[in-house]
């Protein structure tokens, strides 16, 4: 990944503009620490900031069509780019290309076939196309926005594109995301959502569909090992994130496999896991477990309490958020990303997504049937780009490291998604736990990919897998400096999307420090969760009414480290036990 920014159709095309851009680029160069590149053709400005993955040398930005009438400023990787080189090739025999990037395809594609080139990416992605030909731009992000960006319009009439807010949001009248799996046109000034997967258009038929396909346990596990194996393609060294937990250790089961049958895949010729978490942690001790057991080379790093929470104002800053399970889910993962960086290592492999794709989150054990399972996870994917893509693409390319999400794949979720939602249903009486028909697609006895005990292992949520006293840490903090009376005024100072908790209070206050706009306050998502649930699901059972957390542990007689069960157990009111 890298950083972006454009604008198109300025008022003001002078070397001040010029060299004002190029500052405001900079505030993004964490994300591309290796090169910086700026185009200007007239009034308009395609500025890029390069972490260099695929083709190091020859890959800078921005790129161009051979004429150079089309120029593209790229943040992302397109796995399918060699495919798409020999689709050029095809229509095109005489074509030239300047570079090995997987990225230079988009500007010979939209040569070809204009708006329709979205549509062909396998990836992930935001980019802004300028034809020279026409006077036009065209802009896009990937299907369900693992690569960030924001779009702004200036006061001028100028449009404003950046992969992070903090570059736009001083010149720009309005500013929000760009919404995922859509293109944006000069020639309309309209969006135009491309990803049309059956599972979107039957969520949204009237009445609404329910897919029926029956479980095929290979042809799942099959489509994610394609998934890990296409997105292990770089030339520089790579690693994966390391939990413990279900979703990372498959990953990392996958890649090390992969890593051992072709030793190129790897620069190292040996795959490298990362885990981060307070001391004795849940996740430092089962990641230990599957490292040993893959035979990775295994870093394990710690943080305090005290540490974590010293890094609060950074992250927000880098994240640009104040939901609070972002942010404690990102300062770890912030802090786990510096050290990667001092390793060498630019690009990670992660387990985002399989909880919104087989509704892993402990809240779905209350789901009240298939069709409201079926109809949570689809409304968890279309929202994925405010919470987990966000936090796990600016935490790690705050410091110039890029995360890949194999479970967000389009033929991954095509096979997933099409699946009789009855099959994940979770049912603790008969042994069907969370995601279960994931954990059975890999349980394979005569060649395991993981220890029984790692397959079967409980939901943790990132923010609580690296330790319990990290949530509880922080809302102690919160509570020395937030007063009782300044949460009772809350809605004074922040009548939209109010904090309701101390905790929250606080980060919304650095959050306005850095970001005062309310184009940028509403940016962030609102309304009650339940361990990470949308608003919708916080409905499902009337016992969470007033009781909304997104913890985990916010989900009484489900989770093993329940707060009201540890409460009970030291036999101290909740709320008390937490402040220790």
């Amino acid at each position: 990944m890298c950083g972006i920014l454009a604008v198109l159709n300025s008022t003001d095309d002078s070397p001040a503009m010029r060299a004002k851009l190029l500052a405001l680029s900079r505030r993004q160069r964490h994300r591309g620490p290796d090169w910086s590149g700026m185009h200007q053709s007239g009034n308009n400005f395609l500025a890029h900031e390069r972490l260099a993955i695929m083709d190091p040398a020859s890959g800078d930005q921005p790129l161009f069509n051979e004429d150079k009438t089309i120029c593209v400023t790229v943040n992302g990787e397109i796995y399918n780019y060699k495919s798409l080189r020999q689709h050029i090739l095809d229509k095109k025999p005489n074509k030239k290309f300047a570079t090995n990037s997987d990225c230079e395809v988009i500007s010979h594609l939209y040569e070809l076939h204009g708006e329709e080139v979205a549509s062909m990416l396998d990836g992930f992605f935001a980019f802004v196309v300028l034809d020279k030909n026409t006077n036009s731009f065209y802009a896009a992000r990937d299907p369900l926005g693992v690569t960030c960006m924001y779009i702004g319009w200036g006061r001028d009439g100028s449009v404003w594109l950046s992969s992070e807010m903090k570059c736009i949001k001083d010149d720009c009248a309005r500013f929000q995301q760009f919404p995922p799996g859509h293109y944006y046109s000069s020639k309309t000034g309209e969006f135009k959502r491309y990803f049309n997967p059956k599972f979107y258009l039957d969520h949204e038929a009237k009445p609404e569909r329910f897919p029926s396909t029956p479980l095929d346990l290979v042809a799942l596990r099959t489509a994610f090992e394609t998934s890990v194996k296409k997105r292990m393609m770089s030339d520089v060294p790579f690693g994966v994130l390391l939990s413990g937990g279900l979703d990372s250790s498959l990953v990392a089961a996958i890649a090390a496999r992969h890593v051992a049958t072709d030793p190129s895949m790897s620069t190292w010729g040996r795959l490298h896991s990362f885990c981060i978490g307070l001391p004795g942690s849940p996740d430092l001790a089962a990641a230990r477990k599957v490292a040993d057991y893959l035979k990775t080379d295994h870093h394990e790093f710690t943080f305090t309490v005290e540490e974590g929470i010293d890094a609060i104002e950074n992250v927000i800053y880098h994240v640009e958020t104040f939901d609070t399970t972002t942010i404690r889910a990102s300062t770890p993962m912030f802090l786990m990303s510096r050290k990667i960086k001092a390793l060498g290592v630019k690009m990670v492999l992660s387990g985002e997504g399989s909880d919104e794709v087989f509704g892993g989150y402990l809240y779905f054990h209350k789901a009240p049937n298939k069709e409201e399972f079926q109809a949570e996870t689809v409304r968890k994917l279309q929202d994925l780009f405010k919470y987990d893509c966000l936090r796990a693409n600016k935490a790690t390319m705050a410091w110039g490291v890029e995360a890949r999400v194999p479970f967000l794949d389009k033929a991954f979720l095509d096979v997933a998604m099409s699946i009789d939602p009855a099959e994940k249903m979770i049912d603790k009486g008969k042994g069907r736990i969370e995601k279960y028909i994931l954990r059975k697609a890999f349980d394979t006895p005569e060649d395991p990919y993981l220890p029984a005990e790692v397959l079967w292992r409980q939901k943790e949520q990132f923010s609580d897998g690296v330790g319990y006293n990290w949530i509880d840490g922080l809302k102690a903090h919160a509570d020395t400096i937030v007063s009782d009376e300044q949460l009772r005024q809350a809605h004074h100072r922040y009548p939209d999307n109010t904090p309701k908790t101390k905790e929250s209070y606080w980060y919304r206050t650095i959050f306005e420090q850095h970001f005062p706009q309310k184009a940028a306050a509403d940016t962030v998502p609102g309304g009650p969760s339940v361990a990470c649930s949308t608003p919708t699901a916080a409905l499902w059972d009337a016992a969470w009414a007033g009781k909304e957390d997104p913890s985990g542990r916010a989900v009484a007689g489900v989770h093993d480290s329940a707060y009201e069960a540890a409460a009970a157990a030291a036999d101290v009111p909740a709320a008390k036990k937490a402040k220790h």
